[in-house]
């Protein structure tokens, strides 16, 4: 088991293997379907991302709403390959690593190679499990969009398994990637 904190340098990714288990501590953002299009949509205008992602980890969750005596509800991953469209023009903006489950396109394994970066997997299923997790959660930008807002959460002990390391190593191999 590795321990490892954020912001995430590139000395750090290098060194993460695929499969190495590893807790994470230290602030992440949240980020699903809507928030990413948002993204997308600025940095095509030429605008600037709202948040700095340079060595940024972004967890594609929708936590749910708190729980007494806790910082978040549950906030287990969601498929990953629904932003595998947005995820290029993060990369390049300098974003070291994202959290979710499920494979992801080759598109996006090059681009974790290309711009050294890392994608980590949570399992699924476990959301209440991992909110215990979270220290603290506070809603940062896109209010409106709800669970789909951007959340900080400081977390501690993050339990997460590299599912492609900054090499472009696969866990799920070519099964199940959708070719783009």
């Amino acid at each position: 088991m590795k321990n490892i904190k954020t912001p995430l340098t590139k000395d750090v990714i290098r060194r993460l293997k695929a499969g190495d288990e590893v807790l994470l501590s230290g602030v992440i953002f949240t980020a699903r379907d809507a928030a990413h299009k948002r993204f997308s949509d600025l940095i095509r205008r030429g605008k600037r991302v709202p948040i700095n992602l340079k060595d940024a980890v972004i967890y594609y969750c929708g936590p749910t709403p708190s729980l007494p005596r806790r910082a978040i509800g549950s906030c287990g991953p969601t498929t990953s390959s629904r932003m595998d469209a947005f995820t290029p023009d993060l990369l390049r903006l300098g974003l070291g690593g994202m959290i979710g489950k499920g494979a992801r396109s080759d598109e996006v394994r090059r681009a974790i190679k290309k711009y050294v970066s890392v994608y980590f997997l949570a399992t699924g299923g476990i959301g209440a499990l991992l909110s215990t997790k979270v220290r603290s959660a506070r809603s940062i930008l896109f209010k409106e969009l709800g669970p789909e807002a951007i959340y900080k959460l400081e977390v501690k002990d993050f339990h997460l398994t590299v599912g492609i390391d900054s090499k472009g190593k696969d866990l799920y191999g070519t099964i199940g990637r959708k070719k783009k």
